[in-house]
């Protein structure tokens, strides 16, 4: 037994030498030192020897745990410093190399576009306004002229919270908050959000932008309103744009027009994105009605007004060539990153 215990010690000393990581350290401690290890088995033979053999082999066999005990700790000690060391040295950081550049984001085409808008018009002396999503029926449809029976009301077009209360369907309903708020002159641009029951294509979207301007002072007339919108589209789409008014109607204002641009691709020859036309539709407007001018509290026999309306993403599609608004919404970075 005392031979097989100086063997044990022998062979576990030369194996500790060897040993390098913990996880070699641990198995090692199994084999010599664990419940069913060689020193273990060993001493489970305690019981054959004689009683004036027990002591002594015992007392060796303590002495060879606590030897290799102590050699564990050793080990233990110097696998460590080398663990620390080479974790230490992997995660060095050097201060003097230059840090990896973060991509930095832009605009989107809707904000691109919008700012243009806003900048163009606040240069001409609009105010910017806003008002909520959540809208009043009176505001979005009674006090812009838009009696109870009318199309624009129907359930199928118009997302109802309540009977009373909705979605806005358009941006003009600021215009009747801003003149029950403000008195003239008043020059207004109300770009936001607005919603329609539409199912979504190329053209259509439950969600959009429109941008609303106003202009109630004393003398207005259909011409400030072509002056402004011709100075808004030259400097949107260029110098050489040209636009026409065509006469259309909309229960808000009186008389209502409709206004086409100079086509951007041909320059008004006729091509298949005006459809041989030469002329592309893009906005709204009119004179404010007077029945809308005394919803907000403003005198029409000494104000008059006019007022336009038009989609951004209509602006964006026609300012960037693009096909589909649903590019616009899909955030999609192979298409956004090209802005």
């Amino acid at each position: 037994m005392k031979q097989q215990l100086d063997a044990i010690r022998e062979t576990a000393e030369k194996e500790l030498e060897n040993i390098k990581t913990t996880a070699d350290l641990d198995s090692f401690k199994v084999k010599f030192l664990g419940k069913k290890g060689e020193l273990t088995n060993i001493l489970k033979q305690m019981g054959k020897l004689s009683p004036e053999e027990r002591p002594k082999m015992g007392q060796l066999a303590n002495e060879v745990r606590a030897f290799l005990e102590n050699k564990v700790d050793e080990q233990t000690k110097k696998i460590k410093d080398i663990e620390r060391n080479l974790k230490l040295a992997s995660e060095t950081i050097d201060v003097t190399m230059p840090g990896k550049t973060a991509p930095l984001g832009h605009k989107h085409p809707l904000s691109i576009v919008l700012d243009e808008v806003k900048e163009i018009f606040m240069g001409m002396g609009f105010d910017i306004a806003t008002g909520p999503e959540v809208e009043w029926d009176y505001y979005n449809f009674e006090a812009l002229n838009i009696p109870a029976d009318h199309p624009a009301r129907d359930t199928q077009d118009t997302f109802y919270i309540t009977e009373k209360m909705l979605l806005r369907t358009q941006t003009s309903p600021v215009q009747i908050r801003v003149m029950e708020k403000q008195k003239p002159p008043i020059r207004i641009l109300a770009p936001g959000r607005v919603y329609r029951s539409d199912a979504v294509d190329a053209t259509h979207s439950p969600l959009f932008h429109q941008i609303e301007g106003l202009v109630v002072d004393k003398n207005i007339t259909m011409a400030d309103l072509k002056g402004n919108l011709e100075q808004f589209a030259k400097r949107l789409y260029g110098e050489d744009t040209k636009i026409r008014l065509r006469p259309h109607h909309f229960p808000f204002t009186e008389p209502s027009c409709e206004m086409d641009v100079s086509c951007f691709r041909c320059g008004g020859k006729g091509c298949s994105f005006c459809k041989g036309e030469g002329w592309v539709e893009i906005l709204g407007g009119g004179m404010v009605h007077p029945k809308v001018l005394k919803n907000g509290g403003i005198d029409p026999e000494e104000y008059s007004g006019y007022a336009f309306g038009v989609g951004l993403e209509r602006l964006v599609l026609f300012r960037f060539n693009i096909d589909d608004m649903r590019l616009l919404y899909d955030n999609d970075m192979r298409f956004l990153s090209q802005f």
